[in-house]
């Protein structure tokens, strides 16, 4: 069985080479086995280098990395594939995500190559994000291979109940990113008086909530140590049925990510 943990470890804009490291590091030593990276993020040899300094071998880890949208066409997603399974110093990639959907996007390119690398043993598993419903649906009618996962822009401010109920239908993981909007959640009154409640914060409440949905599993991004270590304490947190009911309720879609060229946006 692979180390897919339902909470993972986000490294996104963790640009500096010794942050990406030292963070990756005290979040394999925390108890965290499943880390997330991108082609585009600039730093999968950091990633590596933060996993070569935890006490923790290669195969008791997740390591999930994502094709970026220049990198879509056939020939161009099996090279960098390669190229990332190199930086990442993996003999096979747990789980590769198509970024987005756009761009040089194309699936009768894209899926192939998909299928290709599983065949080749470059990667284990094939994922997708920010996929719209009825494109996720394609792509995971034409693909050979099962759907691992779909990771998405996911909290209590933006809850993508169709796209979990299709996670819980299709029998994949829906991979929740930016699970605390990048800590607006600490400005909803509803959440402050859970965490109030609890004696805990807005982000733990965020984090209790996706990790009670099933299906769901978070990848927060912490800088600091001691982020990294109170979002892992997070799965210590058991939020009681009023209190999900009560985040179920908020009726908002606020999105921390978002520009004109994003599937949604898109008539």
């Amino acid at each position: 069985m692979s180390a897919f943990d339902r909470l993972g470890y986000g490294t996104y804009k963790l640009e500096d080479p010794e942050e990406c490291a030292s963070g990756v590091a005290h979040a394999i030593e925390t108890g965290y086995r499943h880390i997330d990276t991108a082609q585009g993020y600039d730093n999968e040899t950091d990633v590596a280098r933060g996993i070569d300094r935890s006490e923790r071998n290669r195969e008791e880890l997740f390591v999930a990395t994502k094709l970026s949208t220049d990198n879509l066409s056939y020939d161009d997603a099996v090279a960098t594939a390669k190229e990332s399974r190199e930086r990442l110093g993996v003999d096979s990639i747990d789980l590769l995500y198509v970024h987005w959907p756009i761009n040089t996007y194309d699936p009768d390119e894209t899926l192939p190559a998909l299928d290709h690398l599983v065949d080749e043993g470059v990667i284990n598993r094939v994922g997708l994000s920010n996929f719209q419903p009825d494109q996720l649906a394609e792509a995971t009618d034409r693909l050979d291979a099962d759907v691992f996962a779909h990771q998405v822009e996911c909290h209590p401010l933006c809850q993508q109940d169709e796209l979990r109920e299709l996670a819980r239908e299709n029998d994949h993981w829906l991979v929740a990113y930016s699970p605390i909007a990048r800590n607006r959640v600490a400005d909803v009154d509803v959440l402050q008086e859970i965490a109030a409640k609890h004696e805990t914060t807005a982000a733990a409440v965020s984090l209790a909530w996706l990790l009670s949905k099933e299906r769901v599993a978070p990848i927060p991004k912490a800088a600091s140590h001691d982020h990294v270590e109170a979002n892992w304490a997070a799965r210590e947190l058991t939020l009681d049925a009023d209190d999900i009911d009560r985040i179920d309720a908020l009726d908002r879609e606020e999105r921390v990510v978002d520009f004109e060229e994003a599937p949604w946006n898109q008539s």
